[in-house]
C-alpha cells in the first residue's frame, strides 16, 4: 500500500501503459494514482484555483483514457501529459475568466492554502515574474525537467528556455522578498 492507501505497483509507466493497452483496467488506476497529484499541482499553477485544478485533473485523465488502446510512450508519461494539462488548464482558465469579471484579481491573489508567512512571500515574489518565466522556473526546479525537455514541452528553442530561466532568476534575486527569505 502507498501513502494514500492504494495498492502500489512496481511496474514502470511504460509497462503499465502496455498493460492498459492489453486490457488491464487496474493498470490505468495505478497510472492515475501515481500521477494525479503532479497533474493537479501543475494545473493549479495555471488556474490558481483548486476546484478548477481538479476539473483539469479529471479532464486530463479522461483524455489519457481516450488514447487507449494503442498509446505508445516515446518519452516519460509526464512529458506526454504536460501539454494536455497545460492546454486544458488554459482553456478552463479562459472559460472561468469569462464567467467572473473579477477573476484576474483572484488569479493574482495568494491561495488560501498558503498560511505560512514564507509561503505568502514566495507566491508574491513569483507573481512578480512573467507567466512564461514562472512556467520555465517551476518546470525546472519543481518538476525536475531538463532544459531540452522544457524546450520540447513548450515548443520553443532551448535558448529561449535558458533566457526565460535566467531572467526569472535575476528578477527573483533582486526581489527584496526573496532576499529576506533566503538570507541574501
Amino acid at each position: 500500500m502507498d501513502a494514500g492507501g492504494q495498492q502500489s505497483d512496481d511496474r514502470s509507466d511504460e509497462e503499465l501503459v502496455e498493460a492498459v493497452n492489453g486490457g488491464d483496467p487496474s493498470a490505468f488506476d495505478f497510472l492515475y494514482h501515481r500521477h494525479r497529484d503532479w497533474v493537479a499541482n501543475l494545473a493549479f499553477r495555471f488556474v490558481r484555483d483548486r476546484d478548477l485544478a481538479l476539473d483539469v485533473l479529471q479532464e486530463t485523465f479522461v483524455y489519457l483514457a481516450g488514447k487507449f488502446p494503442g498509446l505508445t510512450l516515446t518519452a516519460k508519461l509526464r512529458t506526454f501529459l504536460y501539454p494536455a494539462v497545460r492546454n486544458l488548464a488554459l482553456s478552463v482558465k479562459k472559460k472561468s475568466e469569462r464567467l467572473q469579471t473579477d477573476q484576474e484579481e483572484a488569479i493574482r491573489s495568494v491561495p488560501a492554502q498558503a498560511s505560512a508567512a514564507a509561503d505568502v512571500e514566495i507566491f508574491a515574489a513569483l507573481g512578480g515574474i512573467s507567466d512564461e518565466q514562472r512556467e520555465v522556473l517551476l518546470l525546472r526546479f519543481i518538476d525536475g525537467f531538463q532544459l531540452n525537455e522544457i524546450a520540447g514541452l513548450l515548443e520553443v528553442p532551448v535558448g529561449t528556455v535558458k533566457s526565460r530561466l535566467h531572467n526569472a532568476l535575476t528578477t527573483l534575486r533582486k526581489d527584496p522578498r526573496t532576499k529576506k527569505l533566503f538570507g541574501q
